[in-house]
């Protein structure tokens, strides 16, 4: 599959969001990762296409919603 390494990332969430994700750190860790693989895949692939519809000067669409 992939080379991976571990990295340290701080975010500001809602409370009981935090609490949520916290919940989950502790008791099914891979899951987390995956979900946050998953968003920063979903933000990789939307940054890509809008720049190539901006070197191809098509329409600019609105970004999907946030996470």
């Amino acid at each position: 599959m992939w080379e991976t390494r571990s990295v340290q990332i701080t975010v500001l969430l809602p409370h009981d969001i935090a609490e949520q994700a916290e919940e989950v750190q502790k008791t099914d860790p891979e899951f987390l990762s995956r979900v946050v693989l998953y968003g920063l895949t979903r933000r990789s692939i939307y940054h890509q296409l809008r720049d190539r519809n901006r070197d191809q000067g098509s329409v600019d669409y609105s970004p999907p919603p946030a996470m």
